[in-house]
């Protein structure tokens, strides 16, 4: 074997090496995954081309031929995959279109393994060292240029998106990577294939221009550690935090800082830091003392204080914490939270609540209020309004319901219809506003003498019912004389008057004892029929001359 016949060899032991470089001094991550197994059909291209030139067999160097194709639609593919994982659009691979591309790969892949009718690769002179190509190499390089403009154009979109730099930057190494392939590649076609019988084959083309993109890739790894997850995940995290962070070493060096820090505190990374430099006004200076008496004196306890800067109109929380490792303190860690919109809020929940207490104490007055009210209307309601004792609708309303049970319980109760005498008399004498004061006072007088569980109620003008529960037919005889007696011997004075008013009344009595009777009437047409028999009681008393009692008994 000649020296070119090792230079493919040579080329897949470096990539070889560059290859367990890689796998040993990086952590694995899905993307280093893409990359390894990328870089490893990388490895396979130049390994094939040497293996070719070491054997006379034509069957084992169409092996060799097809190995090195299948690798090289691998790798096409692994390009692929690897620029979308590293420019984060792996949302592509969920998409129908990937799928067809995998599809096609396949057929094409399927095709170099079969070669049918040789349409992929044919030998010359007897062997596949030197070669020609079918249509369905072609075929092969159209899929390479489709799948090469692919990449091109996602890494396009990324570097004109509003990724971070760090990104921006990988994908630069990509771009470099996939210029410097696809330049060989077609370099290796034009001149090894389409001139080929025009001039001698340059072996190794494929293979360098493999090696020189791989190389711009271990030297991105290696200098600006852009497969270094726990820098990056550390980095990107400090980064976005709201959270100011600092970190110091032990001789109170930064050694970290972060972006939310940074317009608050004039720091860079490898400044000594002074704590005292954090001293705020007056308003929570001392508290600031007792934060800093501990930051110097117990470093290895974890301390926190809130204070208030003039000049940023913020509270800020600062925290301090050892860094500690097997018991030894080797820094510090300092996070500073503006907790200003946490006040505020604070504060507009207390105005607020105030304000609420303030509503609620209106509502509760409005409430009592309209309770009070409520209970004037419903006083107003059921009461006269002149003597203040309960009107006739609501006598009706309760007797209805009283009657039910009374002759049910079998009950006796009575009813008084009272009017008073030559009423009219009074007022053409002394004037109503005169009437209306005897009938008040005749009023009180009434009430005085009744229980507590009778009823008064104003009838008309100058009637006025009396209804007795639980009284049988000669206890309302005797309440009905103490009432008409009570009301004669009462005198009303009045300024305009010279002499004092007396006033007797007129009555009817209807007594209730003999529940033998069934009534299939209504309450309201039973009292009714109750109403109408004391009235002809009281018509009786006045025909009989007045001031008198007149008592009809059932």
């Amino acid at each position: 074997m000649n020296v070119m016949t090792w230079i493919d060899l040579s080329l897949f032991f470096v990539l070889f090496v560059l290859f367990i470089y890689i796998f040993v001094t990086v952590t694995i991550t899905n993307l280093h995954k893409v990359y390894l197994t990328f870089h490893f059909t990388m490895m396979l291209w130049p390994f094939c081309q040497f293996a070719l030139k070491t054997t006379v067999d034509p069957d084992v160097q169409l092996f060799y031929v097809k190995l090195a194709f299948i690798d090289s639609i691998l790798l096409t593919i692994g390009w692929l995959l690897f620029t979308i994982f590293l420019t984060g659009k792996s949302y592509l691979l969920r998409k129908k279109k990937t799928l067809i591309l995998y599809i096609v790969a396949a057929l094409i892949l399927i095709g170099v393994i079969i070669n049918p009718k040789q349409s992929f690769v044919l030998p010359m002179h007897g062997g596949y060292v030197e070669r020609s190509y079918g249509p369905l190499f072609w075929l092969f390089i159209l899929f390479l240029i489709c799948t090469i403009t692919i990449s091109l154009y996602i890494i396009y979109s990324a570097l004109i998106s509003n990724a971070t730099q760090r990104i921006k930057k990988q994908v630069t190494h990509v771009l470099k990577g996939v210029l410097v392939l696809t330049v060989f590649v077609l370099l290796d076609v034009f001149l090894n294939v389409v001139l080929f019988k025009s001039q001698p084959v340059i072996p190794g083309m494929t293979s360098l221009g493999i090696l020189i993109s791989a190389i711009f890739f271990v030297i991105a790894i290696h200098r600006d550690k852009i497969f270094d997850l726990v820098t990056i995940a550390h980095q990107d995290i400090i980064d976005t935090l709201t959270l100011g962070i600092l970190v110091l070493d032990d001789n109170e060096t930064v050694v970290e800082i972060n972006r939310s820090l940074l317009p608050n505190i004039n720091l860079q990374i490898g400044d000594r830091f002074d704590l005292s430099t954090l001293t705020p006004q007056e308003q929570t200076a001392s508290a600031f003392r007792l934060f800093q008496h501990s930051y110097l004196k117990q470093p290895m306890e974890r301390t926190e204080v809130e204070v208030f800067y003039t000049s940023l109109q913020a509270y800020i929380n600062i925290t301090a914490a050892p860094i500690v490792v097997g018991d030894i303190m080797v820094g510090r860690i300092l996070t500073f939270q503006d907790r200003s919109e946490l006040h505020r809020l604070i504060a507009e929940t207390n105005h607020q609540n105030v304000i609420l207490q303030e509503r609620n104490l209106a509502l509760i007055e409005i409430q009592s209020e309209l309770s009070q009210t409520n209970q004037k209307l419903k006083q107003m309601a059921i009461t006269d309004s002149l003597t203040g004792c309960y009107n006739r609708h609501y006598l009706t309303q309760y007797l209805e319901q009283e009657i039910i049970e009374n002759m049910i319980l079998k009950q006796p109760f009575a009813i008084i219809l009272l009017d008073i005498d030559f009423f009219k008399t009074v007022n053409d004498n002394y004037g109503h506003l005169v009437g209306d004061v005897v009938i008040c006072s005749t009023v009180e007088v009434i009430k005085q003498s009744l229980r507590e569980t009778d009823i008064l109620a104003r009838y008309g003008g100058e009637e006025f019912i009396v209804y007795l529960p639980n009284t049988n037919h000669s206890q309302a005889n005797l309440w009905a004389e103490h009432i008409k007696f009570m009301i004669e011997a009462n005198k009303v004075y009045l300024d305009e008057v010279a002499h004092s008013v007396s006033i007797t009344v007129s009555m009817g009595l209807l007594s209730i004892n003999n529940f033998a009777e069934q009534y299939a009437e209504s309450p309201t047409n039973q009292l009714n029929d109750l109403f109408e028999s004391v009235d002809k009681a009281l018509y009786q008393a006045k025909n009989a001359g007045r001031n008198q009692i007149v008592e009809i008994i059932r």
